[in-house]
């Protein structure tokens, strides 16, 4: 009975140490959220000082899809909400890059582009390649598949 004890003791805390090791060396759940905040951040900061021409890469949930814009260059417009709360208008110029043809509300939608300031929490546009290579190119990404 004793020996058994002992096992006992030295399998509860060989399972304990190994339970300790694999959560600390899984990267944690939140990680993704982190680098979520700091860009969500990095937009909220960018809206309350008004600046503008802010190279930004985040994720939202679409809330609007509005009607595509025909004057001039051709964009798809939709409104995204961040896990900020903040609300913007992505502005993706169909001309130079591929339209999402089923983007519906609720869908979830990853960009990298320049924020532009407006009242309304602002614009994310050059979310496509530059075809002169002045301007960092930008993407959106839905389903898994990149436009740009």
């Amino acid at each position: 009975m004793k020996n058994f004890l002992i096992i006992l003791v030295i399998a509860t805390i060989a399972y304990a140490v190994n339970q300790q090791k694999s959560s600390s060396s899984k990267p944690s759940s939140n990680t993704q959220l982190n680098t979520s905040s700091i860009e969500d951040q990095r937009i909220q900061k960018a809206f309350r000082n008004q600046q503008s021409d802010i190279q930004v890469k985040g994720s939202g949930s679409v809330i609007k899809v509005l009607p595509d814009d025909t004057k001039g260059s051709k964009h798809q417009k939709f409104i995204l909400k961040l896990a900020s709360g903040q609300t913007v208008l992505i502005a993706h110029n169909i001309d130079l890059a591929p339209r999402i043809n089923s983007l519906r509300k609720g869908d979830i939608v990853s960009f990298n582009g320049e924020y532009e300031w407006n009242s309304q929490g602002g614009v994310i546009h050059w979310t496509h390649h530059d075809p002169q290579r002045r301007h960092e190119d930008g993407w959106l990404k839905h389903k898994d598949k990149i436009y740009k």
